[in-house]
């Protein structure tokens, strides 16, 4: 690294390098070696979960190596320390010193459970938790003095998906929960949305996983939000329509209590069937006489290269 190869350790000096040289280069370039700076791309650091470039600064033993993101925030690994705890509460000062010398907005902390030692001098030094995986928590501060703290919060909404599934029959494909708030009780097969799933494959899955039953897209019917859910977070629930390809059922015995194909005008009429529910059917014929359906399309962001899906409405025969 650039700064490492003119053995620049104290802060002040560094601060000074960089406003001389900033307005030439990108902060980014300045951390490769002179042979590699011009036209060279960052290259994104895969294991970070924030998206972002290598930006390691500093001396290593001096100050925490970490990985700059786009809004001038940097994260540090603990996992990709040397000696992570060793020195803690002086190595953090300089840190701090430094990062808001070189104008960084916010710091954060991924620590893992090996390093939890040191969570006490963070959070002296201003830091808050801002969330927990297993494995790992991640704090953060926020450094600006002249800027109100935007760092949003993290996940506050839980995604759960739902399946109206009807077969040639004109059946719906009904489960009864093991553990409902309403005993005996017949609800649409779902459940919630795993990471990194897209929300159609979220519905086959569940609907494959409670019943047995394999199908296929067919068509967005309802998204339902509500507040207050589990852990104090917010909760959508999406409701698909789903054409079933087999028709053996076979329940999943830790959750299902019962599983079953009902006629769909008695699931209508049903006394144990929530009103929600049955509007979702309700939805699901709308569509289907009317001709529309809510189909999607797989796409790729122009800037990020990331795939995503985008949902669209149309005319269609069912």
């Amino acid at each position: 690294m650039l700064i490492n190869t003119v053995k620049i350790s104290n802060s002040r000096v560094i601060s000074k390098y960089f406003a001389f040289i900033i307005g030439r280069r990108t902060l980014t370039s300045l951390c490769e070696p002179p042979s590699q700076l011009g036209d060279h791309k960052p290259k994104a650091d895969k294991q970070s979960w924030r998206q972002g470039y290598n930006a390691t600064m500093g001396d290593p033993n001096l100050i925490f190596q970490g990985t700059m993101d786009r809004f001038k925030g940097i994260t540090i690994d603990s996992c990709k320390q040397k000696d992570f705890t060793v020195n803690f509460a002086e190595k953090l000062e300089r840190s701090l010193k430094y990062w808001k010398e070189v104008k960084n907005r916010g710091v954060w902390f991924k620590v893992d459970t090996k390093d939890v030692e040191c969570l006490p001098v963070l959070t002296k030094h201003g830091f808050n938790f801002h969330h927990a995986q297993k494995g790992f928590v991640t704090l953060y501060k926020w450094l600006p003095d002249d800027e109100q703290d935007n760092v949003p919060d993290y996940s506050h909404t839980m995604v759960g998906v739902g399946a109206v599934v009807v077969n040639d029959k004109n059946e719906v494909l009904v489960v009864s929960d093991r553990f409902a708030m309403i005993p005996g009780s017949w609800k649409l097969p779902g459940g919630y949305v795993e990471a990194r799933e897209y929300l159609p494959d979220a519905a086959i899955r569940e609907v494959r996983e409670e019943t047995g039953i394999i199908s296929e897209f067919q068509s967005l019917l309802s998204i339902r939000q509500s507040h207050g859910g589990g852990f104090g977070c917010s909760d959508i629930y999406v409701v698909f329509a789903l054409k079933p390809l087999s028709s053996e059922l076979h329940r999943c015995e830790m959750e299902i209590a019962n599983v079953a194909w009902m006629p769909m005008d008695e699931y209508l009429k049903h006394p144990h069937v929530h009103e929600t529910n049955r509007k979702f059917v309700h939805k699901y014929l709308f569509f289907k006489e009317n001709g529309i359906k809510i189909d999607y399309e797989k796409a790729l962001h122009q800037v990020l290269k990331k795939e995503y899906i985008l949902f669209n409405i149309e005319k269609c025969e069912w």
